[in-house]
């Protein structure tokens, strides 16, 4: 069965946005170094600037109605979830700067990667802080936690990138090959938990079927995402001659499994482009007709099941008769007294 409610509820469009066009960048930059196209690498990074547009303009819409409506600060942990999204878009500021520099430096190597490297690691030094703020507030910290683990993988990729070290990109890709290995150790949990809970009877069935999902999705995005490195480092150390298309095509599947995650993820800043609630209860705000193709579900059903519905429905209802009654075995009340 397919719910358009469920499935929308807990919908997170910051999510979809982000890996949607990391998907698309992901495939022009993988055909962009194989010659496949040659087009300028400003256009190659025209996901990524439509991605920071929608950042910024969230953010700066959302400082609007903030400044505009002071009686909207009162409304639960406005104070809170605006501040979030202050120091996320400070985040995606720094990204930005990084994204210039690189792109720039792709297309005219007038820089030294050490410095178009540096607005990133400035950004993972300060994300830090910024996990310990959502911590304690009870916020989500994704793009912070992995910018501040991946600290040292920055490093290592701009000094081999300025031969300042000569190294092998295996070697190089030792910070990722740790972050990847406690990964396969939640999926691997998480798979263990999903079989340990599908053998319990007492554990309902939404439950059974969240935890097999939840292991699905974290199987189809980390065993992928280790390929794909893998098949990297391989790649730049000369071991396979594999086109980078071919290369990418298990981080493809890793996206694309993010984007069909973030239907179900959770969370969100509800002052993104001030809308001040649910992006789904926003857009049936605006557009009431769609709350009717919401509210229906879909069943999947095989055409003998259909078949065989139709034919219980088409047989005429059979009269009850007093001889029906006279097969059924009535068992005596046996009642045991306790002596007293």
């Amino acid at each position: 069965m397919v719910n358009l409610t469920n499935l929308f509820q807990d919908f997170n469009p910051s999510k979809f946005v982000i890996f949607t066009c990391l998907l698309v960048f992901s495939l022009l930059f993988s055909l962009r170094l194989d010659n496949t196209i040659e087009w300028n690498y400003w256009i190659i990074f025209l996901p990524i600037w439509i991605w920071k547009f929608f950042v910024i303009a969230g953010a700066i819409v959302g400082s609007y109605v903030w400044f505009k409506h002071p009686l909207y600060r009162l409304e639960g942990d406005s104070f809170v979830q605006f501040k979030a999204m202050v120091i996320t878009t400070s985040l995606h500021l720094m990204l930005l700067v990084f994204d210039v520099l690189a792109c720039d430096n792709l297309q005219t190597n007038g820089h030294s990667w050490i410095f178009v490297f540096i607005p990133l690691m400035f950004m993972s030094i300060v994300a830090i802080g910024f996990c310990v703020w959502a911590i304690k507030n009870e916020r989500s910290f994704e793009l912070e936690l992995f910018c501040s683990v991946n600290i040292l993988q920055f490093i290592f990729l701009a000094l081999r990138l300025d031969n300042v070290i000569t190294w092998s990109w295996v070697i190089v890709f030792i910070p990722i090959w740790i972050v990847m290995c406690v990964s396969l150790i939640g999926v691997i949990y998480a798979i263990i938990l999903a079989i340990l809970l599908s053998r319990t009877p007492n554990i309902l069935r939404d439950r059974r079927r969240g935890n097999l999902t939840t292991a699905i999705g974290y199987s189809l995005l980390v065993i992928p995402m280790l390929i794909f490195e893998i098949l990297l480092a391989n790649r730049l150390d000369g071991d396979n001659h594999f086109k980078f298309t071919s290369v990418t095509v298990p981080l493809f599947i890793s996206l694309f499994t993010l984007i069909l995650l973030s239907f179900g993820a959770r969370g969100g800043n509800h002052w993104w482009f001030g809308i001040r609630k649910d992006f789904c209860q926003f857009i049936l705000g605006i557009c009431p007709c769609l709350q009717e193709y919401g509210n229906i579900s879909y069943t999947a059903q095989s055409r003998t099941e259909f078949q065989t519905g139709e034919n219980e429905k088409s047989k005429p209802a059979q009269k009850k008769t007093p001889f029906d009654d006279q097969h059924k075995i009535v068992m005596p009340i046996i009642s045991i007294d306790m002596p007293d």
